[in-house]
């Protein structure tokens, strides 16, 4: 098994910066006792390809709700490697839990980024069966999976990237 990546906690500012974004104005002191807590993500099992990554707060999600998650999680990964995100597969089951951009695709220059490679996921309940979801803080609800990847062989890129999502487009 390759061994090619490596989680890593985002600085306490960056959290706070993206807590602050997407949750409003909270006290510090609760914003560092979130951060305190944030989990690596890790694997469930040794036969487990995906990495569980653990809600920062518990979350609730009404039927047809969106709520924007920061994970409080970067990834330094080798070149030629993408973490793949997906919902884990019980919440997409019981609930039809999505990611919004349906896979989450977190390429390794994006850990140099100004944000930190901060990892975000934005999650909806696309129930039809009126079920509300909550995802208790500390329980993993997404999984994300290292993929190894090849280019064509008359790719001449040399730009570099600086944020997340659209900082690639022209």
């Amino acid at each position: 098994m390759k061994r090619i990546a490596k989680f890593h906690k985002v600085s306490f500012n960056q959290f706070k910066e993206a807590w602050t974004d997407t949750f409003g104005p909270t006290e510090e002191p609760a914003i560092a006792e979130t951060y305190k807590k944030i989990e690596l993500p890790k694997r469930a099992t040794a036969g487990s390809a995906g990495y569980d990554f653990y809600a920062p707060c518990t979350i609730k999600i009404g039927p047809q709700e969106t709520v924007k998650i920061p994970t409080g999680i970067r990834v330094e990964m080798e070149e030629n490697w993408v973490l793949k995100c997906y919902p884990r597969s019980g919440l997409g089951f019981k609930y039809r839990l999505q990611l919004n951009n349906t896979v989450g695709i977190i390429d390794s220059d994006y850990f140099y980024s100004d944000n930190e490679g901060h990892i975000f996921t934005k999650l909806t309940n696309d129930t039809n069966e009126d079920k509300t979801v909550v995802i208790p803080e500390g329980t993993g609800f997404m999984q994300g999976i290292f993929v190894e990847y090849g280019i064509t062989v008359d790719d001449d890129v040399k730009s570099v990237r600086n944020g997340g999502f659209g900082s690639t487009t022209a």
